[in-house]
């Protein structure tokens, strides 16, 4: 494979930039805000409308049990700080990574809390004791969500 070349100033490719640039989110400026789990906060990046999927940061409490829920669209998910399992043998530390397919079942803890960055491919949905849904949370929800809390001004709707 050959390596990217860099091209000099004011040659024809210049004007193939996509201008103006996207810009940076400072999300350190962006408060937490209640999400639809308790003792869980959210910071929404971005959604999609074309499949329901959105990109966030979810901040966990220490102690919390997630409700059963299911993925309707897989789920890839960085832990930057603190720690989560699904099971005590595979716990994962900030660095960790891990991809959730679509249709997993599951209920997440974390003992210690953590900070998630979270790309959800699809809807999530909250399950009841019949394994029915009580409820989803999509790329729409989520955007008036963040709409209500006064913190959708750096949002992106790809």
């Amino acid at each position: 494979m050959k390596d990217f070349e860099h091209t000099t100033g004011g040659s024809p490719v210049e004007a193939m930039l996509t201008l103006p640039y996207p810009t940076f989110v400072r999300l350190a400026e962006v408060p937490w805000m209640p999400w639809v789990m308790e003792g869980v906060s959210y910071k929404l990046m971005s959604v999609d409308p074309r499949h329901g999927g959105f990109t966030c940061m979810l901040k966990v409490e220490p102690g919390v049990v997630a409700p059963v829920h299911q993925h309707l669209g897989g789920i890839e998910v960085l832990v930057t700080s603190g720690s989560i399992c699904y099971t005590e043998d595979d716990i994962g530390r900030a660095g960790d990574y891990i991809f959730e397919p679509a249709g997993d079942v599951h209920r997440p803890v974390s003992n210690d809390g953590c900070e998630l960055f979270c790309v959800f491919y699809g809807p999530i949905g909250g399950l009841d004791d019949g394994g029915g849904f009580a409820g989803i949370v999509d790329g729409k929800t989520m955007l008036a969500m963040a709409r209500e809390h006064g913190v959708d001004a750096h949002v992106r709707e790809l």
